[in-house]
């Protein structure tokens, strides 16, 4: 079984090792490490790490955290390709087909912020009536009555207990929610990740340059 484990640890020389070795020892083969965020003295982690299906995912938090420091945010299955596309990648992909860039960003934003789905939204004319522009395979199939949070200033994290509204479906299984401007305030990309982590600063910061670069090459 295949988990996506979000850590946050001492940013300092043997600490990854030494969590590393702590997974390990429990069994765990650790198959990739990205860096999602770092600064005053810490950093933000994602491992994806296999483990003997006898195995409950619970051995991965006590693990990790007898390491002096660590803190497990999130465990939850992982299913995503290993070889994740890059936003390069994917740019030069929208840059070929751009009259396509719009259904390529909302396909591979899922698989670089390591999410289950994407959909980019609208509201058009007087009457602020909401359109699906595109989505991923996996995205809820139930469309927005309104979307009162639209017109969108900046990359932010949607959440309905704040009154920013969104269908009961886009939040089912504790779906944490984030949404950047793509190309003018009315128009956003939304990306769902069931079961969290939540969405950092950094994550929402990448997501807006990337919305910022798509849309410019798709005007």
């Amino acid at each position: 079984m295949t988990y996506l484990l979000r850590v946050v640890l001492p940013d300092r020389p043997g600490t990854l090792g030494a969590l590393a070795s702590a997974l390990g020892a429990e069994g765990a083969d650790i198959l990739s490490v990205d860096v999602v965020e770092r600064g005053g003295g810490s950093a933000v982690d994602d491992l994806v790490v296999d483990m003997p299906s006898s195995r409950l995912p619970d051995v991965l938090i006590t693990a990790a955290e007898a390491v002096d420091g660590v803190v497990v945010e999130s465990v939850r299955p992982f299913a995503g390709a290993l070889d994740t596309t890059r936003e390069l990648e994917l740019v030069e992909a929208i840059t070929a087909h751009p009259e396509e860039g719009l259904t390529r960003l909302a396909e591979g934003v899922p698989r670089l912020f390591r999410s289950a789905w994407a959909l980019i939204t609208e509201t058009t004319g007087e009457g602020r009536r909401v359109r699906r522009v595109a989505s991923s395979a996996a995205a809820p199939e139930t469309e927005a009555a309104e979307l009162p949070w639209l017109p969108l200033s900046k990359a932010t994290v949607l959440d309905p207990d704040a009154g920013q509204t969104v269908p009961d479906a886009w939040t089912a299984l504790d779906t944490e929610l984030a949404a950047a401007p793509l190309g003018r305030p009315e128009r956003a990309v939304v990306v769902g990740r069931p079961g969290g982590p939540a969405f950092r600063p950094s994550e929402l910061a990448r997501l807006s340059h990337l919305a910022g670069i798509v849309a410019t090459i798709t005007g």
